[in-house]
């Protein structure tokens, strides 16, 4: 029997979102609020005077920017066992990201950044069920496409921890939404090993396919590099595109630059005419994610503090005008003021794009993309 659709049951997870962007000046101010509460019972917070803070400039004068090299420093000492150097809560495990842009960090998840992933990762998913009213959605399972969640082992004070891909992770501790599991489950896939080789990529896509091959499936949700290396593998070894074996209803894309324009129309050749929703997502957070047609993200204002470092200063993410862009600086239920690396710019009225990392030739590029072409790309 087919699931009943009911917008009440997934409100929840969409009525404080919406709200922020009404007002995100005000749902900000409670964020930082939240998140200095937070910071003051850490050695961290306490050092920089964290219930001190009143208003974003104080928290900018007491709270200085800080990439990995110096996180790193403080999360040695969270290794050792003393988590309240630096974070508010114990970590419930650690994540590795996938280093595609350097090598891969290892970081902690506690349980409220666990509780966010959750809260922020369905967020994309059930607003699209909402808008379109579509029904099938849940009435099939996600295609599961992550890397492992089990990878190594660290030396945490005196235990010793297994830890493995972020994305992974995620997806062992949440397997489902509502009626909606992942298929295969990610234990399946941490059988087959941590390695990221073709030949190890292409065992992981084997599983998928046999998992999946008489299943309803709705949607794929995962890097999006990810689920177009699936799509070709099965119709290489199958003779069949995934819209030749699946109704998918959507994907739900994540972790590269120019989704909509890059991998939209290669993916849609596989998968059919179907949606592409853009989720602007790392190991440190959901941050974001596509709320309607337009090819652009929303950010997640009631759960992190979004700063972004222009050519003329510091401004709140939401202070910025349509064209303006910069360095992404987020504070999160663990991090405070962390460059996470990327590029940001508004496109006006709450939508931005992540155009690249914060590196010489991504900026370039963009600023040859706006000389040439304006807004469209």
């Amino acid at each position: 029997m087919q699931p009943k659709f009911r917008k009440d049951d997934f409100m929840c997870m969409l009525e404080p979102w919406y709200k922020s962007l009404n007002d995100p000046g005000k749902a900000q101010e409670q964020v930082l609020l939240d998140l200095v509460r937070m910071y003051a019972g850490t050695e961290y917070g306490k050092e920089n005077s964290a219930l001190e803070v009143g208003g974003v400039e104080k928290f900018r004068q007491r709270f200085p920017i800080m990439d990995y090299e110096r996180l790193k420093e403080y999360l040695e000492e969270v290794k050792k066992g003393n988590y309240k150097v630096f974070l508010p809560e114990p970590p419930v495990c650690w994540v590795m990201t996938r280093g595609s842009t350097g090598a891969a960090k290892i970081l902690p998840a506690t349980a409220t950044h666990l509780e966010q992933i959750l809260a922020c990762g369905a967020r994309a998913l059930v607003n699209y069920v909402v808008r379109k009213r579509d029904q099938e959605m849940f009435s099939g399972k996600i295609l599961n496409l992550n890397l492992p969640s089990r990878v190594s082992a660290l030396n945490i004070g005196d235990r010793t921890v297994d830890y493995g891909y972020s994305s992974g992770t995620y997806a062992r501790f949440f397997p489902s939404l509502g009626n909606v599991g992942l298929v295969p489950l990610q234990e399946e896939i941490d059988s087959l090993g941590a390695g990221t080789t073709k030949a190890d990529w292409e065992r992981r896509f084997e599983l998928v396919y046999s998992k999946a091959l008489n299943e309803t499936v709705t949607a794929a949700m995962g890097v999006a590099p990810v689920i177009l290396s699936f799509a070709r593998f099965v119709k290489r070894m199958y003779g069949k595109k995934p819209k030749d074996l699946w109704n998918v209803r959507a994907l739900f894309c994540t972790s590269v630059r120019k989704i909509q324009f890059r991998y939209a129309p290669k993916l849609r050749n596989y998968f059919g005419e179907v949606p592409v929703i853009e989720i602007y997502s790392a190991t440190e957070g959901v941050f974001a994610q596509q709320i309607d047609d337009l090819p652009y993200v929303t950010p997640n204002y009631d759960k992190y503090l979004f700063e972004v470092q222009t050519s003329r200063g510091l401004k709140m993410l939401h202070e910025l005008r349509k064209g303006e862009w910069g360095r992404l600086i987020i504070s999160s239920c663990m991090f405070p003021r962390y460059d996470i690396g990327d590029m940001i710019e508004s496109m006006g009225k709450n939508y931005f794009r992540i155009f690249g990392r914060a590196k010489t030739l991504h900026i370039l590029e963009h600023r040859l993309y706006r000389l040439l072409f304006g807004w469209f790309l």
